[in-house]
């Protein structure tokens, strides 16, 4: 895992250059300094942070353990759009709603496992379809009604690596907080022999040194990959409006899986030929069950 390995990286270079250069790695050992850092800044994003954007934390650090949308999962996407859209050209639209009802008994929603598991995206999707079933709806209202649900989302997702952030830039300064505590208690020591007062010394600025590198080394890091996640992640529900919005315009199923296609990112978008193979496949599965 890069996120894992990045991590461990920073601190073996960290340590192992301050070794090299002759210093001791007890001295960095300061559990007391540690412990006013980590609370102070625990505490902090407990005060900023409502309980419901914490949850939302602790899942998406979870799901920075497991990789993104890969290119089977785009393909297997838009050759269930197909089978969708397939249906919409054959009977109508109104032939959507058993399947959007109750997406995991759906013949054809429920054979895909990694869609099902995404309950945003299903939740989109049968929002979105229901609004078509309904109908009235002009091609550029829906289109505008998509995007401000996706907006929606978008920023609520992105309120973790806010979160995140904000520890971040506080950090240094908890670092500096602990720093000074140190020195009161050097100055409280003053009379003491040199050695022992070199030693609280260090220990003060330990502190500093934890602080900065817990800030840059590792939780801002961290706050990136997440925002970049959820734009990664975003692109799933970003494909499925690009295909809905042009079956909405009356295009036929080929070409609405084609304007989705082109909305994924080029590293994960299946090839024309890769979409139009798994999409043949798809048509006479369904051929085969019918």
């Amino acid at each position: 895992m890069l996120l894992i390995g990045g991590a461990v990286f920073v601190l073996i270079s960290v340590v192992m250059g301050y070794m090299l250069e002759g210093g001791h790695i007890e001295a960095l050992i300061q559990p007391y300094e540690c412990m006013i850092i980590g609370g102070a800044a625990i505490g902090s994003i407990l005060v900023s942070t409502p309980m419901a954007i914490l949850k939302d934390t602790l899942r998406q650090l979870q799901r920075l353990l497991s990789p993104g949308p890969s290119r089977d999962d785009y393909t297997k996407l838009l050759a269930m759009l197909y089978q969708l859209f397939r249906l919409v050209q054959q009977t109508g639209v109104m032939a959507l709603e058993p399947h959007v009802d109750d997406p995991s008994q759906s013949t054809i929603l429920g054979k895909y496992p990694y869609f099902l598991k995404r309950h945003g995206s299903v939740s989109f999707l049968a929002d979105s379809v229901k609004v078509m079933i309904i109908g009235g709806i002009p091609p550029h209202d829906f289109e505008y009604l998509m995007t401000e649900d996706l907006d929606v989302r978008q920023k609520e997702e992105l309120h973790p690596s806010a979160a995140l952030n904000k520890v971040g830039d506080a950090l240094p300064g908890l670092g500096i907080v602990a720093a000074v505590l140190g020195v009161v208690i050097t100055m409280g020591a003053i009379d003491g022999p040199a050695s022992e007062l070199g030693h609280k010394v260090g220990a003060a600025l330990v502190g500093t040194f934890l602080g900065i590198l817990a800030s840059y080394g590792f939780v801002q890091p961290l706050a990136g990959s997440l925002e970049l996640r959820v734009h990664d992640e975003g692109q799933y529900d970003q494909c499925i409006k690009g295909g809905l919005l042009a079956v909405a315009k009356g295009l036929a199923p080929a070409l609405a899986i084609e304007f989705a296609r082109r909305i994924i990112p080029e590293h994960v978008r299946p090839s024309f030929e890769e979409t139009e193979q798994a999409c043949r496949a798809a048509r006479s599965e369904a051929q085969a069950a019918a």
